[in-house]
């Protein structure tokens, strides 16, 4: 599959933007990209970070310490500011304004709408089935793909957010052979690592259309250093090279994730995963014992989504106890439903406390 073809001509024919960083290295006396010579800011830490200095485009040392993480070529890894960042960044490169259009499954991650929507394309919605558990509807996804001839960017989640379900691989290879010639699968698997499945980005070399997304925000516990990573093939990633800021990600937030995915930080990630799945299912049990609870989504995530009667009332419960829980009851097919972040052992005791009392005024 030819990815250059279905990419916006004007992108495959601009030359990007070439930073001094990106054209020097940092070495020598450096006066090619108008920094200041030194620091204001103190201390021995910051102080090592050069912070008068632009960081590396992409970080030598960090691309191949993902890569060897999630087991990928480094010509196939890009480094983004979080997920969002390469959700945006695809949605640019694969979508002419008032031409193409993305494919989503609702209800599922927000950002794929909002991107589309900034860009200008078109959002087709194959809704999930509310009589099938809110699963994906294969049948209808696929005869939307092969009907519009606009679609460029295909959107999947496994696990899928609020739902906490999973694609399976025959599942996937299906969608990806419906998109072949035409436009590119994007999985965002932003929470694999809770679930046993493996990452389907070892059907990249099989499959060049497909585009998968992973994040230090969730298992790695790193939220706050927003370091997402695209795997694609080589000529999508050269393709979003061409349309990426110059210094995506700052000194300390590459510093950071470079401490969160080494040392003590991968064991310390990987009993987070057990004590994660482990209060996890404990929780769907407490709820399964909750009489007032509608219904229970069997999460393969750090969540679980839940329908009751009085959504609104149930957060604003919540939220007197120091709870914050998240309401997903204007979206279609989720009235009711509220969604349950797995906590710390303290945290979940006293959400358990607070459903049980919210339960007894029912």
């Amino acid at each position: 599959m030819d990815i250059y073809a279905i990419a916006r001509p004007e992108i495959v024919a601009m030359k990007p933007y070439q930073s001094a960083r990106k054209t020097s290295s940092a070495d020598g006396i450096l006066l090619n990209a108008n920094e200041a010579p030194t620091s204001f800011v103190d201390g021995p830490d910051l102080e090592r970070l050069a912070l008068n200095r632009y960081p590396p485009p992409q970080p030598a040392n960090l691309r191949t310490q993902l890569a060897t993480l999630y087991d990928v070529p480094e010509s196939s890894l890009l480094l983004t500011r979080g997920s969002d960042e390469g959700i945006d960044l695809l949605t640019r490169v694969f979508c002419r304004p008032g031409e193409d259009a993305i494919v989503e499954c609702s209800p599922c991650f927000g950002m794929y709408r909002i991107a589309a929507t900034i860009q200008a394309a078109r959002v087709i919605d194959v809704p999930r089935q509310p009589q099938n558990g809110l699963r994906i509807d294969f049948d209808a996804l696929e005869k939307t793909i092969r009907d519009e001839a606009s679609v460029r960017l295909v959107f999947l989640t496994s696990p899928n957010n609020p739902t906490g379900d999973l694609i399976e691989r025959d599942q996937l290879e299906r969608i990806l052979q419906v998109c072949d010639g035409k436009a590119l699968v994007v999985l965002d698997e932003a929470y694999i690592e809770f679930c046993s499945s493996k990452s389907a980005s070892d059907l990249i070399d099989r499959w060049p259309h497909l585009v998968v997304l992973r994040t230090l925000s969730k298992a790695w516990a790193a939220a706050g250093v927003r370091c997402g990573t695209v795997i694609a093939n080589p000529a999508v990633i050269d393709l979003l090279l061409r349309v990426i800021a110059p210094y995506p990600m700052a000194a300390t937030a590459i510093d950071a994730a470079m401490q969160a995915t080494s040392g003590a930080a991968v064991d310390r990630k990987a009993q987070f995963i057990k004590d994660v799945v482990r209060d996890r299912e404990d929780l769907i049990i407490f709820l399964k014992n909750c009489p007032w609870v509608i219904e229970i989504w069997q999460s393969r995530a750090n969540f679980v989504l839940i329908r009751v009667p009085d959504a609104d009332g149930l957060v604003t419960w919540c939220d007197t106890s120091g709870l914050k829980i998240r309401n997903f009851s204007s979206q279609a097919g989720l009235a009711g439903c509220v969604r349950l972040t797995i906590g710390s052992d303290k945290e979940m005791a006293k959400l358990k406390a607070a459903l049980e009392a919210f339960g007894e005024q029912q």
